[in-house]
């Protein structure tokens, strides 16, 4: 099913110039910076930025997909419940409105960082220096689009291995800080040095 047959495709707003960041009021934007290349964003660290006159189109609330067209990896973020207002989505930001009734919108979000996708993507790709994903590869994108309830199970199954994943990470690196602390102490006890300042005192 084409990604252009499951959902809406809007582009970002296009800046003038370089938003600067508000202590208060104006509006939430999101913007290339504020999703990793792995696609995680972290809502409560959007800037607020003076903009009117801004088409609802741009906004993008809790239920949308955001997709990074530009950069060396090109994911996609749905977004939560967190996102408790409605954020401007900047350029080179592609905003994705998924059809509730074929598509969640954390599948969707899954689906397109998924290998397959990435080649389609890799595929397309435009720009020697910066890397650009045209409005017309999102149109084409295929995906497999199975019922609503395995859609859910992929995302809960998925997520319970990204969980596993950190936990493993962590505790390698917590076994391996333990190893280190353990082999400065060896040295300590048995170095000449040690001996002869505890021998003198």
């Amino acid at each position: 099913m084409r990604l252009a047959d499951v959902c809406i495709i809007h582009t970002g707003y296009t800046a003038r110039g370089r938003l600067e960041p508000m202590a208060a009021g104006g509006v939430l934007a999101i913007q290339l910076r504020d999703i990793s290349s792995e696609g995680h964003i972290h809502p409560e660290r959007l800037a607020r930025v003076q903009l009117e006159d801004l088409a609802d189109r741009y906004f993008v609330r809790a239920g949308d997909v955001v997709f990074r067209s530009r950069g060396d990896r090109n994911t996609a973020s749905a977004l939560d419940e967190r996102l408790q207002e409605p954020a401007l989505a900047v350029l080179p930001l592609m905003v994705l409105r998924p059809n509730l009734e074929v598509v969640t919108p954390a599948y969707l979000a899954w689906a397109i960082n998924q290998p397959p996708a990435q080649r389609h993507f890799d595929a397309a790709a435009r720009g020697t220096n910066i890397r650009m994903i045209p409005r017309s590869s999102l149109d084409s994108l295929e995906l497999d689009v199975p019922d609503i309830e395995t859609q859910e199970k992929i995302v809960a199954v998925d997520a319970l291995a990204e969980r596993e994943r950190l936990l493993s990470q962590l505790a390698a690196e917590t076994r391996r800080q333990m190893i280190s602390l353990i082999l400065v102490e060896q040295a300590n006890r048995n170095s000449p040095g040690t001996g002869m300042e505890r021998t003198s005192k």
